[in-house]
């Protein structure tokens, strides 16, 4: 079995890292790094700490627009994939990478597998949302991590090749429970476990415009007590370009700092007594850890988190950010929502399958 795996941004690299295990344990994984998280901070970081393999091949597109990425991808991408002829090509999510592997498959005739199918948020102006529906419908595999995602692909007429598999992240925050415990932690920003508010905002909704900037930092300045805020490159750069940056680093509760690595993420979330985000991936992790979270969005493709108590929307409102950390808490009743850390072996169990019966 030879199966090409493409990631590109700081989720993907995560998901990969059991995924890659099970996967080369089954048969011949060639990974392929698009470059679309192309700063050390968010890239290289990762693959050293979760001894994810050195990818086969790298894109490097680096900076620009999502159009232009793509556009590079695809060149790279059809120029591999017609030189190695993988019998699966496998992406992950709902980014420019995840879209450009769908159409990249689509058009080279190799069957694509699509980790993380089936999540909607059901707002199509969402470049996440385009790029998941398009390529959950270009798949032949789809890889459902909860049932909510199957009952999606169902009511689009999507049923061939649908597998309820648990979530890969849910693998990962298993096997990487123990190191993640053994990081500094808060400690090192001198706040105290459990009193204290971590924050992530990266999206383009939030960081496009000066005005949507602006209100990310009204945000910041209501935060009612400690936080502290691993600010993403991209939302630094465009802080800096509107004039901002410097306002939102004298917020006098909040303390900017450089990205974090998944493992002093992880210590971080777990120890701090609420998060708040506008990131996809954040919330599921704050689900994984039971730690309340507050979404800066107005919909999440992760609807369960909401459905089960653990995640609150209040798009980019002050008050009502506020509101919801007053009343934020864990369920009395946590259901678990993302299966039981196997979904590695059952994926690549599927891929065996299929690529046998080809």
């Amino acid at each position: 079995m030879l199966v090409m795996s493409l990631v590109g941004n700081r989720p993907q690299f995560v998901k990969a890292a059991p995924l890659s295990r099970a996967l080369r344990r089954r048969g011949t994984e060639i990974l392929v790094h698009s470059g679309q998280h192309y700063d050390p901070e968010l890239a290289d970081l990762f693959f050293d700490e979760l001894a994810i393999p050195e990818p086969d091949h790298a894109l490097g597109v680096g900076q620009g627009t999502p159009l232009g990425q793509l556009a590079a991808m695809l060149t790279g991408l059809e120029a591999l994939v017609a030189d190695i002829r993988p019998d699966v090509l496998l992406v992950y999510g709902d980014t420019t990478t995840t879209l450009a592997g769908a159409l990249c498959a689509a058009k080279s005739g190799v069957p694509l597998a699509h980790v993380e199918a089936g999540l909607r948020s059901f707002d199509r102006t969402m470049p996440e949302e385009q790029n998941r529906v398009t390529t959950d419908h270009l798949s032949e595999l789809l890889f459902c991590p909860t049932p909510v995602a199957v009952e999606n692909l169902a009511r689009e007429g999507i049923t061939g090749g649908v597998h309820m598999t648990g979530d890969v992240m849910f693998d990962a925050a298993l096997l990487f429970a123990d190191a993640a415990a053994h990081r500094a932690g808060a400690e090192q920003y001198g706040l105290t476990p459990g009193a204290f508010i971590l924050v992530t905002a990266h999206r383009a909704a939030a960081t496009d415009s000066p005005e949507a900037l602006a209100a990310l930092v009204d945000v910041l300045a209501a935060l009612p007590e400690p936080a502290l805020f691993p600010v993403h490159p991209r939302t630094r750069a465009k802080l800096e370009a509107a004039g901002l940056w410097g306002a939102a680093n004298a917020l006098p509760r909040v303390q900017l700092v450089p990205p974090v690595g998944y493992l002093d993420f992880t210590r971080l979330l777990t120890q701090a007594r609420a998060v708040v985000t506008d990131s996809g991936g954040v919330q599921k992790e704050a689900c994984l850890h039971r730690v309340p979270c507050v979404t800066l969005r107005n919909t999440t493709e992760w609807t369960e988190t909401v459905a089960s108590g653990f995640n609150t929307l209040t798009g980019m409102d002050p008050a009502k950010v506020t509101a919801a950390l007053a009343g934020a808490a864990i369920p009395d009743s946590a259901p678990d929502l993302y299966g039981d850390g196997q979904a590695a072996e059952r994926i690549v169990d599927l891929l065996v399958r299929f690529v046998a019966a080809r």
